[in-house]
């Protein structure tokens, strides 16, 4: 999952001489008024993410330049982003239909056919 750039800033707080590395996406956080130095791997940066490492004095890699800057690992902090932002956790929770219910059901397509019948929507008669 992608990390913003605060997360970032506050995961690293005090591990200053140490490198970030996350395996996914590291996004610009407007929130966030002053950058630190940081020296950060990651898969992808956002134009605006990597500017602002860049501006504040930092430096971003990616994973081939850190197997070769560090190849053992020594002084890197893995982090991640939240786990509940996958896509999966959304299908979790009380069965989809079922009254207060806001899990997303597992559907082929989003189209006129697929989950829209009498008892799945007011409009359509009644719902369950």
């Amino acid at each position: 999952p992608p990390l913003s750039l605060s997360k970032l800033a506050a995961f690293m707080k005090g591990k200053e001489e140490k490198l970030a590395v996350i395996v996914g996406t590291i996004t610009d956080d407007v929130r966030l008024f002053e950058v630190p130095k940081l020296r950060v791997c990651a898969l992808r940066f956002t134009k605006d993410a990597r500017a602002r490492i860049t501006k504040a004095g930092g430096e971003c890699l990616t994973f081939d330049m850190l197997a070769l800057e560090r190849p053992t690992g020594k002084n890197c902090v893995l982090l991640r982003g939240p786990k509940s932002h996958r896509e999966a956790v959304k299908h979790f929770g009380p069965a989809p239909g079922v009254p207060g219910s806001t899990t997303k059901p597992y559907v082929r397509s989003k189209g006129r056919k697929f989950e829209r019948a009498r008892g799945r929507r007011k409009s359509r008669g009644f719902k369950v």
